[in-house]
């Protein structure tokens, strides 16, 4: 089977809109399922790391600092590696991102078999995956646009956001069975292969890397100007304080959610696992119907009800013992996280 090329996105002016219709790109569909299943690696990750931290200590801060290890490159690396993604070719890019995880993921399994696996040693590998994952993303979301219509960008992003979640439901199922009858360590042995296999599927894509005229953009240079554009852009700092204030507080939740799951009646690696797979499925319905919802609310209102939404879930959570009401729960705020962050993403 000869290896996808790269063709620029099509312009006619029928496109559909409905959110399957990129899929329908024979390139955008090539890389979406890679997508998902690079997704799906971070969450095995995610589940295999915070499960572990809660059989090396008690302790909640630690528990939470899983969260924010594998989160705080994002922040740290997000300038960056945008500036990177325009800058370097994207293709190249996004493969060296794949075996770098994949990297991360061998060293997790060999500190586990050896039995040298510690608290400290732990939070560091996963930052040092986190790091893998930062300078993914930017690079993913910016081949997008080129990929498909300006019609179907919506779609697009709903899908990639149906990525996320369904590799929120088939990552944790997956991590848990596995946690459960082979130990932590072979979820990281899982992990390395699926990121090897992703990145050797990218290879497979013949983009055409197009230089710019005036040179290769230096890298300060290019956070700098995209610096610029953001203090000279009212509308885009509007979006990115919603974006950070929705997400300071909704990450709680899954930051504390192993050990909301482990307190819970009959808690266990198969009760953090369900928790999980239920927000993933909450945002996969969602998202089937966000088009209908943007044509009944504004943009607005769509993300001060989603918001509101996450901030119920999120202090249901924190009062319920009850494994049934919290599966509820966890589903709603699945709902509220995908309208809200699709919605945002749109936006910007």
């Amino acid at each position: 089977m000869p290896p996808e090329s790269q063709a620029a996105a099509p312009t006619a002016p029928a496109a559909s809109q409905s959110t399957l219709a990129p899929l329908g790109l024979p390139v955008f569909r090539m890389l979406w399922l890679t997508w998902l299943a690079a997704n799906t690696c971070m969450w095995m990750n995610d589940v295999a790391a915070a499960w572990l931290m809660t059989t090396l200590t008690t302790s909640p801060l630690y528990v939470a600092l899983v969260q924010t290890a594998s989160t705080m490159p994002v922040f740290l690396l997000g300038l960056p590696s945008g500036a990177l993604a325009d800058i370097l070719d994207r293709r190249r890019y996004f493969i060296a991102t794949q075996f770098w995880v994949a990297i991360v993921a061998i060293a997790l399994c060999a500190a586990i078999l050896a039995g040298g696996m510690t608290a400290p040693l732990l939070l560091a590998l996963t930052f040092a995956n986190g790091v893998g994952l930062a300078m993914r993303w930017p690079v993913f979301s910016a081949i997008v646009p080129e990929l498909v219509p300006r019609a179907q960008l919506p779609a697009a992003l709903a899908l990639n956001g149906i990525s996320m979640n369904a590799s929120r439901i088939v990552g944790p199922l997956v991590a848990g069975a596995i946690i459960a009858s082979a130990g932590s360590a072979w979820v990281f042995v899982l992990n390395a292969a699926l990121s090897l296999l992703s990145a050797f599927v990218i290879m497979r894509w013949r983009r055409v890397h197009v230089p710019s005229p005036l040179g290769r953009e230096r890298l300060v240079s290019a956070m700098r100007v995209g610096l610029q554009f953001v203090r000279q852009s009212p509308r885009m700092r509007a979006v990115l304080w919603r974006i950070a204030l929705f997400f300071l507080h909704s990450t709680a939740l899954l930051a504390l959610l192993p050990l909301l799951a482990r307190g819970m009646e009959g808690g266990s690696a198969g009760t953090y696992t369900l928790l999980l797979a239920s927000m993933g499925a909450g945002a996969i319905t969602a998202a089937m119907f966000l088009h209908r919802l943007r044509q009944m609310m504004s943009r607005d209102v769509l993300v001060l009800r989603g918001a509101a939404l996450q901030a119920a879930s999120t202090a249901a959570m924190a009062f319920t013992s009850n494994i049934y009401v919290a599966v509820l729960v966890m589903f709603l705020g699945g709902v509220a996280w995908i309208s809200t962050a699709n919605t945002l993403s749109v936006a910007a």
